[in-house]
């Protein structure tokens, strides 16, 4: 009589096979959330001291637009939606600028919270750069 249905020895092949390209998989899919994180963090540091340089070239008055800053770093206007906070996600992060002559407060928060690890920056007037 044939059996109909797989055999045991058939199934636990099946799943060592899953379990193996598991294995493989999950080292990769953390590597590209700390990836995103440490992106994150750096933009907020070239953002901070494209305004800390701003700054020293502008008698100590912070760049109060975005255009002002995107002459210190082009990237600017990838990051900084305005001025007043308005949010830019890029790169699985969300980035608000508040600028203003007096200085500058600019954060990254994740899109997707608490996954992997994922850490808010912020950064603030004298180039202070900081997790949350």
């Amino acid at each position: 009589m044939a059996g109909k249905g797989f055999a045991l020895v058939e199934i636990i092949i099946i799943l060592a096979i899953i379990i193996l390209l598991a294995a493989i998989a999950v080292p990769y899919l953390t590597t590209f959330e700390e990836s995103s994180a440490v992106k994150a963090k750096e933009n907020l540091r070239k953002l901070s001291i494209a305004a800390e340089n701003y700054a020293s070239s502008h008698s100590g008055a912070y760049p109060a637009s975005v255009t002002e800053l995107t002459g210190f770093i082009s990237s600017a206007g990838s990051y900084c939606a305005d001025a007043t906070g308005a949010t830019t996600v890029a790169g699985g992060y969300s980035y608000a600028c508040n600028l203003s002559a007096a200085g500058y407060a600019l954060s990254a928060s994740p899109v997707t919270a608490g996954v992997n690890k994922k850490i808010t920056f912020t950064a603030t007037t004298g180039g202070v750069l900081k997790p949350e």
